[in-house]
């Protein structure tokens, strides 16, 4: 089964993301990494638009985290690019966000490194030609799970 997949272009990388939030049936905890303009953003509004948001969804470089209710449950996008001290989210109530109810998307999760749950998964953004490559890689047993049928998603999409 694939581990990389190869998004061409933003509509691949929202596609991609409403196949994550599928794999992740709508709860857990997944890091974005990579580099500024690697599809983070783009990335986590894929899931957010296939779990039924109709706004825009936009960095929360600013805010740290927004959060978006739909009906099975609430996914809080994180952008910890803006963090000076890994100590500001103790302020904001960190801990309250990681529910068994609730989906994570943490862009630059090094940043809150030490006060961040573990990552059930771990996606790797890089520039790849014109496009992006991503990579996953599962870090607990429901990352495992998840990453498994991610993988075979993709692979019955590529049949058909």
């Amino acid at each position: 089964m694939q581990q990389e997949f190869f998004a061409k272009d933003e509509a691949a990388m929202e596609q991609f993301g409403a196949e994550l939030l599928r794999a992740m049936q709508h709860q857990g905890v997944v890091n974005l990494v990579g580099d500024l303009g690697m599809g983070k953003t783009t990335l986590s509004r894929g899931v957010i638009r296939a779990a039924g948001h109709q706004g825009t969804v936009k960095s929360p470089t600013y805010t740290l985290v927004e959060p978006y209710e739909q009906g099975s449950g609430t996914i809080y996008h994180f952008d910890l690019y803006r963090l000076m001290d890994p100590e500001e989210l103790e302020y904001m109530g960190i801990r309250d966000y990681f529910t068994d109810s609730s989906l994570c998307l943490i862009e630059w999760p090094d940043k809150g490194e030490g006060l961040l749950p573990k990552a059930d998964l771990e996606i790797l953004l890089d520039l790849s030609g014109e496009g992006r490559s991503i990579r996953w890689k599962a870090k607990t047993q429901k990352g495992k799970a998840a990453a498994d049928s991610l993988s075979q998603q993709l692979d019955n999409q590529a049949l058909n």
